[in-house]
């Protein structure tokens, strides 16, 4: 007993710190807490598949989560990290060409709750406040990817670097440090190239003292990045961003799919739902781990 409630009081010490979450009262994040089923994963362990996703909410509560998918060549490559908050929906279809799914890409903490109870827990919520939340992070992934056209791969690198630093960035006297060691691997799979460009141009950025190695993290100078570029700066909102369509609910609102990530180029997704429903998704959940 004293150790599901232990865990019950941790989830809710990691949910009460999700902006995300801001909404809720503390008694509703009690309840959220008691309902989650959260697991603890170490580093390279597969959290979910796509299929999983559907199924419910799922929360990064603690640690860095990362998504990845098939490329042209049936490679995993990652396209995304992911900090604590919501994890967003992926690209799904019958067949899906992808296969996206959520590793642990450090030791992390991952909690789920059906979507019926998260309705259950939240009913008193202003219903701007839900349209807030219901729009799915798969946002973020349309804007980056808007925002990758035309882009050459200095321009695609310095728009990631300020992606990370934004997501898990501490500010201090020399720049922001990344507190999360990202390869050069994770950062090629990010602007759709090869790891030794990638490396050249991370070579060019630390001669021009934009970047600086500390052991395996980097610390950017965001300062002197404005002045190599006009790229525009990401969303420095990384949990969700403002609703601008109804949420997950309407079975007759659909969206063309995003261009898919540069890892995953020459492969147009399908038209989909932006948003998962209750009941209307696979539960195939074979190549997940059971979240008890």
């Amino acid at each position: 007993m004293d150790r599901h409630q232990n865990a019950i009081n941790s989830n809710f010490d990691l949910l009460n710190r999700l902006k995300s979450l801001s909404f809720l009262s503390p008694v509703e994040l009690r309840e959220l807490a008691s309902s989650l089923h959260s697991a603890n994963f170490s580093s390279g362990e597969i959290t979910f598949s796509e299929e999983a996703l559907a199924t419910g909410v799922h929360f990064v509560l603690r640690g860095v989560a990362k998504i990845t998918c098939l490329n042209r060549s049936d490679g995993r490559v990652t396209v995304a990290l992911l900090a604590p908050g919501p994890i967003p929906e992926f690209l799904s279809s019958p067949v899906s060409r992808w296969h996206f799914r959520c590793e642990a890409y450090s030791d992390c903490r991952i909690g789920r709750i059906g979507w019926d109870q998260f309705d259950v827990i939240t009913k008193a919520t202003a219903q701007s406040a839900l349209r807030t939340f219901h729009e799915n992070n798969l946002m973020q992934w349309y804007r980056w990817s808007l925002s990758f056209l035309g882009l050459d791969l200095r321009e695609r690198l310095v728009f990631t670097l300020r992606q990370l630093c934004s997501n898990f960035g501490v500010a201090e006297s020399r720049g922001t440090l990344l507190r999360i060691a990202v390869s050069h691997k994770d950062l090629a799979d990010l602007v759709g190239a090869s790891r030794p460009r990638v490396t050249e141009h991370l070579a060019e950025l630390e001669r021009e003292h934009v970047l600086i190695r500390q052991g395996r993290q980097l610390i950017v100078c965001l300062d002197k990045i404005e002045n190599l570029t006009n790229v525009p700066a990401p969303d420095t909102d990384h949990s969700w961003a403002e609703a601008r369509i109804r949420p997950y609910f309407p079975k007759e609102d659909r969206l063309n799919g995003p261009r898919p990530p540069a890892a995953a180029t020459s492969m147009r997704p399908p038209t989909r739902k932006l948003f998962a429903s209750p009941g209307s998704h696979l539960t195939n959940r074979s190549n997940a781990h059971s979240l008890n």
